[in-house]
């Protein structure tokens, strides 16, 4: 049942209306695609929690581990009294690791662009860390100029997990690292978690799990268009498509049409041949020197990194 617009507040209203023109722009664009963040409503980011918990799905189970080896190590060489701000925060879950070493943290600002999310996660952790500040942000990170102000006077300490860094072109990466230097500021660093490059087959059944919960989670854009853009895309007539383009070092995720079709969205027809694919989001992998490289671009310097011995993910602390 859609939501009426007058029980919307400005804010949803506006991210509808953002909605909707980067669906129209998509689908009516050569080759079509959709931003991967628009996969994140209250739906996508509650399926991608059991993503993070699927058996092929390594990333998480591997990044955790590192994390707890190297937790107080990061608490070291951020220093005491810092400010954690944690881009694209989902549910926090790896954030409480840190969490739990950084003892005397000054506040920690969750910044994602799921409201309802953001607001659970942060009542969660208020309940949970007595006394910590926590101030959070609904909006894109790649869109963000400032900090709440709250934090002005604190280091500030940014974490970005999850190898949510491979979501973005090499372009994008670097946008997004100078970005992110310019509001962690000259004093500032940055706890990065990169997915490294490996054996095809190992990322090919991390993005085709046999349970199938990632396809229910790239086919939630097409019931969130149903729900929001008034579309009527019959979820049966579209399979999640998720390959590893080799040359390029990335996976490639889309929704892909299995017959001849025309849909309907926000009032305007879109014609689907059979086979067609929309793409939805990349996930490109890195080696060292990869990671070095698109460190310097974007600002930073690593100070120190950590790898869990199969060699499967890092984690690296950029200054």
């Amino acid at each position: 049942m859609n939501v009426p617009l007058l029980a919307l507040d400005d804010g949803a209203r506006a991210d509808r209306a953002d909605f909707r023109r980067a669906v129209l722009a998509g689908l009516g664009g050569v080759p079509r695609a959709i931003p991967a963040k628009y996969l994140y409503d209250a739906r996508g980011s509650a399926l991608f929690d059991e993503i993070c918990e699927l058996p092929e799905y390594y990333p998480t189970r591997t990044e955790t581990s590192i994390l707890r080896a190297c937790a107080g190590e990061v608490a070291r060489l951020a220093g005491p009294g810092c400010a954690l701000v944690e881009f694209g925060s989902g549910s926090s879950v790896k954030t409480r690791i840190l969490l739990d070493a950084m003892h005397d943290l000054h506040a920690y600002v969750p910044i994602d662009i799921s409201r309802e999310h953001l607001d659970a996660a942060a009542a969660r952790l208020r309940n949970d860390y007595e006394g910590l500040q926590v101030d959070p942000v609904t909006g894109d990170y790649m869109q963000l100029e400032c900090l709440p102000p709250a934090i002005d006077r604190a280091r500030r300490i940014g974490f970005f997990p999850g190898s949510t860094i491979g979501n973005l072109t090499p372009e994008e990466a670097v946008l997004f690292l100078r970005r992110a230097r310019r509001m962690l500021r000259a004093d500032g660093a940055l706890v990065l978690g990169v997915d490294l490059r490996k054996d095809p087959k190992r990322l090919h059944d991390a993005y085709n799990d046999s349970a199938g919960v990632t396809a229910q989670f790239t086919l939630n854009l097409l019931r969130r268009m149903n729900r929001e853009l008034d579309a009527n895309f019959d979820l049966s007539t579209f399979a999640h498509d998720a390959f590893y383009n080799e040359a390029e070092g990335r996976i490639e995720i889309y929704f892909r049409s299995l017959r001849d079709q025309t849909v309907r969205v926000a009032g305007r027809r879109f014609v689907f041949a059979e086979g067609e694919r929309v793409h939805t989001e990349y996930s490109y992998k890195y080696d060292e020197a990869g990671i070095a490289a698109l460190a310097r671009k974007g600002g930073f310097s690593i100070e120190r990194s950590w790898i869990d011995p199969a060699r499967l993910f890092a984690v690296v602390f950029l200054k």
